[in-house]
This record gives C-alpha cells, structure tokens and sequence, in this order.
C-alpha cells in the first residue's frame, strides 16, 4: 500500500471477502479512510485449480492477465468495472500474481431483487441492460479471449461442447439419474447442436454474468467485477445464463434478436456445467456447502427436464 499509494496509507484493517471461488478477495482498509480492494491470483487456494492447469488458453477464464487486459479493454468502451490501481507479477515475495482495485461502495446486484422501491430497481436494471446491451454490441469476426490471436477452426459452440461432456462425465459418477440417463443427455446435446447454423459474427460478454457479479454503487451505477472470463463469443452464450440467473428481473436485460435455438443449446450446456461445478465445490471444501449442495442438484434436475 506504501509502495503504490504514499506512506499516509497505513492498514488499518484486512477482512477478507465472500466468494472466488478461483480467486481470494480482500477489503484493505486504511487509517485514512480510503479503501480498495486486494485480489490475489493463487493457484493453490482456488476450488477449480485442477481445471484451470488443463485449459485451453482460449478458452482459460483465470490469471492477472486476462484481468488486466480485459479491465483496460472494458475501461476504454466505457463500460463500467472498478479500476485497476497496481498489479504485482514480480513473484519475489509471494508465488503469486496480486493486484489492488477499486473498492465500489455499495451493494451487489442480487440484493436489489428484494428493493422495495419499484422505482430503483427500474434504475438499476435499466442501466445494467443498457450497458449489457453496449457491451454485446461491440463485434468482432472472430470469437476467443482479447489474447488469443488468430481465427479457431472450430466452431465456437463446439468448444463449449468438448467441456460439457466433460462436466457430464463427472456428474455422471456422482449422481445417479444423470448417469441413468447420460446417454440421452448425450443424444439430447449433439441433437440441439444439430440446429445451430454458421455464424461469423460475435459480442463481447463477460462470460459468467450474474446479480452476484455486478455490483451497484450509492449513485446506483452498475460495475462488473469477476471480468478474466471476457471474450468475444456467441451473446446467447451470455443470455441463456442470464436468463435463469436474473429470473424476473432479465426482462430488463432481454434482447429481441437472439436465436433461439442457440439459446436453449447454451442454457441445456449451462446446466450440465453448473450440475458439475457444484459437485466440484462440494468435494473440495467450498466454505458453503449447503450451497454447493443445492447447486448441484438443481441443476441436475434442470438438465434432466430436456430428455
């Protein structure tokens, strides 16, 4: 803190911060008054360490680059996520990559679903779907992350393909009805696959954009935050998750050009996804269990309704 902001800036308090389920979050708060925000990228603390190992770089969704050029990238568009103070990839110290950043006061999205005033949750939502909205309608031929150089010759959904049948091979062993039925989730899969037709166009998403990824300053302005899964790709990629994610409150995020097709084929892919990821978070000592637990089985039954 010394090093980046001036020797007035003494810590006064370290808290650390709810979720991450890849990364470690702190609230730095120092005698001053200010305050920011500590990420710290450590491989050894993160829930999906052993997928993160075995990625694809294209596909790859954790690391302080991804932040930093994702962060500069979102910035100079406009939209809204908390600034990137300083980043630290010496590793002299520590064997990992940190970084301080903005600290927004105020509330995630998700708690606004329980405004009582009408009035605000239109302003919050309103904003969130305009700047959405912006963010999807910056194209690009080519779909893949900001540092992926290069034009894939594969189609990108087949890419979301390859790592969903990887999910449904794990859920398999753990959950009964998904293995009884693993083989018609299978057929279900390549049978909505079968209905997309080619695509050369895609939007810049955020890739895993729910209420809990968005947070709502005093002045009620929307930011995002989790960012290092931006790329270019299929906005039904984006809208098929919100869609379940946001409940109600998605009519203020909809977009009446989307495909359908490529909507349900996302949002049955979804499912299979977060069925594994919570079991994932379950086996490996994820804090909430309970939730982990019910994220799991929900979606389980979700991916089940298909069939």
């Amino acid at each position: 803190m010394r090093d980046v902001f001036g020797t007035g800036y003494v810590v006064a308090n370290v808290s650390r911060m709810h979720g991450g389920a890849q990364k470690v979050v702190y609230k730095i708060d120092c005698s001053n008054g200010f305050s920011c925000v500590l990420y710290v990228w450590d491989l050894a603390m993160s829930y999906f360490q052993e997928e993160t190992v075995r990625k694809n770089s294209s596909v790859q969704s954790y690391g302080s680059d991804l932040f930093k050029i994702n962060n500069r990238y979102l910035t100079q568009k406009g939209i809204r996520t908390p600034s990137l103070y300083d980043l630290n990839k010496e590793r002299n110290r520590y064997p990992f990559d940190y970084a301080l950043v903005e600290y927004i006061e105020g509330k995630k999205a998700e708690d606004y679903f329980r405004n009582a005033d009408s009035r605000v949750q239109d302003q919050v939502f309103q904003r969130l779907g305009e700047m959405i909205a912006a963010m999807h309608a910056d194209k690009r031929q080519t779909f893949g992350k900001l540092n992926h150089f290069g034009a894939s010759t594969a189609a990108c959904q087949q890419i979301q393909m390859e790592n969903a049948k990887e999910q449904l091979s794990y859920a398999s062993r753990h959950i009964e009805s998904i293995r009884a039925n693993h083989d018609k989730l299978l057929d279900t899969m390549h049978e909505l696959e079968s209905k997309l037709t080619p695509r050369t166009e895609y939007g810049f998403i955020h890739g895993e954009l729910g209420p809990d990824h968005v947070l709502v300053n005093d002045r009620l302005e929307p930011y995002l935050i989790d960012i290092e899964g931006a790329m270019f790709f299929d906005i039904e990629h984006e809208h098929s998750f919100m869609a379940f994610r946001f409940g109600e409150f998605y009519r203020y995020l909809k977009n009446d050009s989307l495909d359908e097709d490529r909507m349900r084929f996302y949002r049955f892919l979804h499912h299979i996804s977060l069925t594994s990821g919570g079991l994932k978070l379950l086996h490996r000592g994820f804090p909430d269990q309970t939730f982990a637990k019910e994220l799991a089985e929900y979606h389980s039954k979700c991916a089940l309704n298909f069939v």
